[in-house]
């Protein structure tokens, strides 16, 4: 998008700013946390490591940055979509939109501005633009063109045949689309409850020539065929989704699922490292994504399985470098890195 000089400076700003918590409050962080002489002790709950780390000279320079920058972003980024204006109508093309007109969304979904956007997702007409062009800076602008999308369809999707893909929470269509040029063959559908996202999703999916299909639905009763799909994934989604709900939304991927189908869930999951671990627990409070360490502790495995999915285990995603590991593992970094894993299951045949 063209933007004006001054949003164009107040969004490098933020990012310089973000830069700067991770490739150098965090190293910081970690030393003084690395110099605890005795050393703390390795534990399963790095909650109880807080006491400890929230005592290190550097650790309220992170944490205020964390909270402070995610703050200064949408408000620069909120100001440069309403400054760019109205978007020229939308291009006759082959991606289409259904809203559901009917549909009441869950109030865990509405209670909260997640990633601390005002109005979140859903609220209003410019709420798909604004968190299009935030979802860049959070990625620390390394993700302009959406290469941590397709590294997830190269790496973590078999090359295989598929006759229909089901994309849960799809948001602005980041991953639908990489999909759909990976796949031309395959009906992609994507699935999300807010409709300003799925109208910007099918706009730049048209403007892609992309013949893809954005759906209003919930994640736990898409409306779509038993068995219609052949794959069935999410990225970045079931962190923002309650525990309780998390064992409907495998049961309606498994109804989905034909026989030897895959699911591939793109999100988080604990390293073991209990200094990034707690980083983790604390970024759901910082950026107001309260699903996020339930469901980093919960056993996300064993719901699949209930569900009727075998061959169920985490595997290590690197965004940075080759995507998909083959266990659940990460390169070692010295800055900060969010622990990206995929969750791989399928249907029995």
């Amino acid at each position: 998008m063209a933007m004006a000089l001054e949003d164009r400076a107040n969004l490098d700003f933020v990012l310089s700013l973000r830069r700067h918590w991770a490739g150098t409050v965090y190293p910081r962080l970690r030393g003084d946390f690395d110099a605890i002489d005795p050393p703390p002790p390795v534990v399963n709950d790095p909650a109880s490591l807080a006491p400890l780390v929230q005592g290190l000279p550097t650790y309220p320079w992170f944490s205020w940055l964390e909270r402070g920058s995610q703050k200064m972003l949408w408000r620069a980024v909120t100001d440069a979509v309403v400054h760019e204006g109205p978007l020229s109508p939308p291009p006759a093309g082959p991606a289409s939109v259904e809203p559901d007109p009917d549909l009441v969304l869950p109030q865990w979904y509405t209670d909260w501005d997640i990633h601390l956007q005002p109005g979140s997702f859903w609220s209003h007409d410019l709420a798909g633009r604004v968190y299009e062009l935030g979802a860049r800076l959070v990625m620390l602008g390394e993700n302009d063109d959406y290469g941590f999308h397709r590294l997830f369809v190269q790496t973590a999707l078999p090359a295989r045949p598929y006759r229909r893909i089901v994309d849960m929470g799809c948001g602005f269509g980041k991953s639908a689309w990489p999909m759909k040029q990976a796949f031309p063959e395959a009906e992609v559908i994507g699935v999300d409850l807010a409709l300003p996202c799925l109208e910007l999703a099918a706009r730049r999916a048209s403007e892609r020539g992309l013949a893809v299909r954005f759906r209003q639905a919930d994640a736990v009763a898409t409306g779509l065929e038993a068995g219609s799909a052949d794959l069935v994934t999410s990225t970045m989604f079931v962190h923002e989704v309650p525990t309780d709900v998390l064992p409907a939304i495998f049961t309606e991927a498994s109804r989905l699922l034909a026989p030897g189908g895959l699911l591939r869930f793109l999100d988080f999951q604990r390293t073991g490292d209990g200094l990034r671990d707690l980083a983790m627990i604390e970024h759901g409070a910082r950026n107001n994504e309260p699903f996020l360490p339930p469901m980093i502790a919960a056993d996300l495995p064993a719901m699949a399985a209930a569900a009727g999915l075998v061959n169920v285990r985490w595997v290590g995603f690197d965004e940075r470098g080759g995507g998909r590991q083959e266990t659940l593992s990460w390169p070692r970094r010295s800055e900060w890195h969010f622990p990206w894993a995929v969750l791989e299951a399928e249907k029995p045949q």
